[in-house]
């Protein structure tokens, strides 16, 4: 969750995380109840992640990219097409039929966010952002994935200052109802 470095190496690795998830939830067959287990863990790491760069990269994409509001606005609808279907798919079993299509579109939606942060939004950042506030970015958002909510929760704001006010409070509660039900452990 906490990996160190600048905001463009903090949150590529988170990036490497989720596919290595994905990779695990590819590799078991259709209806085995380990893949609720890591599209547990897979929304649980997203959800954080999405937090994180909402209340600190986004708004440093705005202040330091030419064409960074555009390009914000673009990710955050990204998120939450992503947080809708991350709901949708919390309903659902491994066994249940909408689950193998709804894992399949948000793999599908993630993959393709990433590629487009990866390949576009951070290098524009890195050439346009000074290196010192990088690191602090780095910093800032560690410490926000660490209070972050693990469950998605589509209704609720998703740019400052609102999200940083109300984002820990329902990290708090995410994570003690994870830990009261068990969510994203194997038996």
């Amino acid at each position: 969750m906490g990996h160190g470095g600048n905001v463009i190496d903090e949150l590529m690795t988170d990036h490497r995380e989720v596919e290595e998830l994905f990779g695990r939830i590819d590799g078991l067959a259709p209806g085995d109840k380990d893949r609720k287990v890591y599209a547990d863990q897979v929304t649980m790491e997203l959800v954080r992640h999405s937090v994180a760069e909402e209340a600190y990269l986004y708004p440093a994409v705005r202040e330091h990219v030419a064409g960074g509001d555009a390009l914000a606005d673009q990710e955050l609808e990204d998120h939450a097409r992503a947080e809708r279907l991350m709901k949708d798919l919390e309903g659902c079993d491994a066994e249940d039929p909408e689950f193998d299509r709804l894992m399949t579109t948000l793999m599908t939606e993630i993959r393709s966010h990433v590629a487009d942060e990866e390949q576009n939004l951070f290098p524009r950042l890195r050439a346009s952002c000074p290196p010192d506030a990088l690191d602090a970015l780095g910093d800032k958002v560690r410490q926000a994935k660490k209070v972050a909510p693990t469950r998605p929760h589509p209704s609720t704001p998703s740019a400052p200052p609102a999200n940083k006010l109300l984002a820990p409070g329902v990290g708090m509660v995410d994570r003690l109802r994870d830990t009261l039900t068990g969510r994203g452990k194997k038996d």
